[in-house]
């Protein structure tokens, strides 16, 4: 899977009363024309449960996720279904979930349930145009009682459990650390592995309000000072290096999320972005940007400097695009 795409998020993010949303047909439309393939749905699972009842799904929910898998089909986009909040677990407000992925059976449970539905429910659609990623960006090893072991566990009976209903259905699993980290253990699976790119975040994530991690550190690339250590193309390349011996045993490395919120300096976020696509470009990978349209996209975010030209009835980031493309 070397396509490239966006993120979506039409059923993430639920509230009491909120509905999933339609597909953004327009923006799809835009996918097409410019020779964008790929669109990752990252949904939440409470669209779907009541109470956090795992084993009773609404089944009448799933029909808005047929219908982006049609409306991506139509236009040969592939689909990529992420749960982005699992039972027990999501990377944004862990702390509201009523069980612990990492160590309770009943969200173990729930989640493989779930996908063994979403298995069952797509299983004549072709690994060409849907493929599943298990659970959105676990989080650092020892955070939540998770390790290593306990996650690779969990992965291998999630991948079985599919692979029993539906064999050939293309199935994704993200790093460990925030999609960061790569899961050596796990290239024996026939997956693919899916990292990001958002180091560093001192230039990926500058000012943005849920992440403190910036604070103390000025967004300058290359150079500036992040993990202890200035950044350039070459210290990328240095920080790929784990996921690119994965790909050397034969697996597919898609970089799953990546992008850069509107408070870094344009002239900072298009070098250091030039530098991802050309590294992406040389191994071979695709990418999904977060997102298509928001603060971190290529249409509707607030970098003073971009350049705007209108393309389709959108005012897009001529430049950012022209790096896309």
């Amino acid at each position: 899977m070397n396509s490239t795409g966006f993120n979506f998020q039409w059923m993430m993010a639920w509230q009491e009363g909120r509905q999933p949303e339609l597909a953004d047909e327009r923006a799809l439309d835009f996918l097409a024309k410019h020779g964008f393939r790929f669109a990752r749905l990252t949904c939440d699972y409470r669209f779907w449960t009541r109470d956090f009842d795992y084993l009773n799904p609404i089944e009448s929910v799933f029909e808005s996720i047929d219908g982006y898998i049609e409306a991506c089909r139509t236009r040969q986009i592939h689909f990529c279904l992420n749960m982005h909040r699992v039972p027990g677990y999501c990377i944004n407000r862990p702390e509201i979930e009523k069980h612990n992925l990492w160590l309770d059976r009943e969200a173990q449970d729930g989640l493989v349930f779930q996908w063994e539905a979403f298995a069952k429910r797509y299983r004549g659609i072709a690994g060409d145009h849907l493929s599943f990623d298990l659970i959105n960006e676990p989080p650092d090893v020892g955070q939540y009682g998770m390790t290593r072991e306990i996650h690779a566990a969990l992965i291998r009976r999630i991948v079985g459990a599919i692979r029993e209903i539906d064999p050939a259905r293309p199935i994704v699993i993200d790093g460990l650390e925030g999609g960061h980290i790569a899961i050596p253990e796990l290239a024996d699976l026939d997956v693919i592995h899916s990292t990001r790119g958002y180091q560093p975040m001192s230039v990926s994530h500058h000012k943005a309000g849920w992440f403190k991690g910036w604070e103390g550190h000025e967004p300058v690339y290359p150079g500036g000072d992040w993990w202890g250590q200035a950044w350039d193309r070459a210290a990328i390349h240095e920080f790929y290096a784990p996921w690119r011996e994965v790909g050397a045993r034969g697996r597919t490395i898609h970089v799953g999320e990546f992008g850069c919120f509107d408070q870094t300096p344009n002239d900072v976020a298009l070098r250091w972005l030039a530098d991802l696509f050309s590294l992406w470009k040389e191994y071979g990978w695709g990418w999904g940007m977060w997102n298509f349209k928001g603060p971190f996209g290529i249409i509707g975010h607030h970098r003073s400097g971009a350049r705007f030209e209108e393309m389709d009835g959108y005012m897009v980031d001529r430049d950012l695009f022209e790096l896309m493309v």
